[in-house]
């Protein structure tokens, strides 16, 4: 769907015609479906997961910034909303159990301080987002946080392979670029990622 037509659809939806929000379901399932079952391989918890994402989005349609491209909103509440699910339902195995019963107190301390420090290269990612161009921003959010193949991102905007990776390069000199500028960034980063940095 043209970007111009969605954007009616959208603004159509916000104002709470149900006829546009159908539209947008009906543009839409088929790849969100495909995306999630090509995550985790459950149909039936895909389906579900479809539909939460819907549900979430039709509650929020109001919030959706029209700079941005529906799909990808739609596609990282989605992806959330799976994971999340998976977390919550993943049994543990026998020797998973059996290790947890024993050892309670095992490994959460560096557990809790990996999670941290997750969590703070996240933030540095998200203020180092800041700089890029919102169709920049769109395509690095496409292939790391949703991990679409650049193929993908090429038929989801409609733009050309090349042009994907070349955008995908230039957001990361940015991203370097403004990390580099700031000393506190640069030790931050060294600090949190030790020799990954």
């Amino acid at each position: 769907m043209e970007q111009v037509l969605e954007q009616r659809l959208i603004r159509r939806a916000k104002l709470g015609e149900a006829a546009a929000f159908t539209e947008l379901i009906h543009e839409h399932q088929g790849r969100l479906f495909g995306f999630l079952f090509r995550i985790c391989g459950k149909r039936e918890l895909c389906e579900d997961m479809v539909q939460e994402a819907f549900v979430r989005v039709l509650r929020n349609i109001e919030r959706f910034d029209e700079r941005y491209r529906f799909s990808t909103w739609l596609f990282t509440i989605g992806r959330r909303l799976l994971l999340n699910a998976l977390q919550k339902n993943r049994p543990l195995s026998e020797s998973e159990w059996v290790e947890s019963w024993e050892s309670p107190l095992d490994g959460q301390d560096e557990l809790v301080q990996a999670r941290e420090s997750q969590a703070q290269v996240s933030e540095l990612l998200d203020e180092a987002m800041e700089v890029l161009s919102p169709i920049q921003r769109e395509i690095v959010l496409l292939y790391h946080h949703n991990d679409h193949a650049v193929a993908e991102i090429s038929d989801l905007l409609g733009m050309p392979a090349g042009t994907i990776k070349s955008h995908l390069h230039r957001a990361r000199g940015r991203m370097r670029e403004w990390i580099k500028s700031d000393s506190q960034k640069r030790s931050r980063v060294a600090e949190l990622l030790g020799d990954a940095a």
